[in-house]
């Protein structure tokens, strides 16, 4: 679930696969989507023939996610000795809108997740094996949804959930999580979950929720998972390790759509 993808339902050459794409841009940004010619970060194949490499986790790696620890902790202690929610909140509408307006404005936080909602409900009426991808934004909306439906239908499952370039191991987003579902977990309905994320990606500044996220009742646990997100606009010359097409090409994903079919 992206903001910069159309919401379509298509079926692949092989006629057991279903695909569809939630678009959300429109509610908070009138006249979205933007063409293509006017987009400064469009799809762009990646030049050459070479295949694109795994990631190989190192021992900054491992010393960031071990400094990630200790930070959350920090974080989640001043916020509540200090009431940093305020601030948090003021970052998130200067740096983050979308996520602010998510929280604080219920008609689109129920327009965001109604459009999600309804694409399951259909999938699931349907007997269809479910895998959600969720981008950034996208991401916490899907959480959320996916935690909903554990209340609404605790029979169903979604066969994997995929979070990329995801912020919800920020304190603030974990905070809303307590107070709508009193526990930071993975969702009930979910079978498994894994996230991926660039260590350079600002937006997935904690790239390691397995520290923040508990089990599922049937002990499904979020698993990490480093990758490298080499998209580069040719139109602006730059590097940008949260977009989604770049993660979208991994082999690390890649790999994970393939077992699922």
């Amino acid at each position: 679930m992206q903001k910069n993808t159309g919401r379509t339902r298509r079926k692949p050459e092989n006629d057991s696969l279903n695909f569809e794409s939630i678009y959300w841009a429109d509610v908070t940004y009138p006249g979205s989507p933007v063409e293509n010619a006017d987009n400064d970060e469009p799809y762009e194949r990646a030049s050459g023939n070479k295949p694109f490499p795994f990631y190989q986790e190192g021992w900054r790696d491992e010393l960031r996610r071990r400094f990630q620890e200790v930070g959350d902790g920090i974080l989640d202690f001043a916020k509540d000795m200090f009431g940093l929610s305020a601030i948090a909140d003021a970052v998130l509408a200067s740096k983050l809108e979308d996520l602010s307006r998510y929280y604080q404005e219920d008609a689109i936080r129920r327009e965001l997740r109604g459009r999600l909602i309804s694409s399951l409900e259909w999938h699931l009426d349907n007997g269809n094996r479910i895998m959600v991808i969720a981008h950034s934004m996208g991401s916490i909306i899907a959480y959320d949804v996916l935690r909903e439906l554990g209340r609404q239908r605790p029979s169903a499952r979604v066969d994997h959930f995929i979070t990329i370039g995801s912020p919800l191991g920020l304190p603030h987003v974990m905070f809303h999580h307590m107070e709508e579902f009193d526990a930071v977990r993975t969702p009930t309905v979910v079978k498994r979950w894994t996230n991926f994320a660039d260590r350079r990606d600002i937006v997935s500044l904690d790239t390691h929720l397995s520290d923040d996220y508990a089990p599922n009742v049937e002990g499904v646990r979020v698993v990490d998972d480093l990758v490298f997100n080499g998209y580069m606009s040719t139109r602006t010359e730059k590097d940008n390790p949260h977009k989604s097409y770049g993660y979208l090409r991994t082999p690390e994903l890649s790999q994970a759509v393939r077992q699922f079919i």
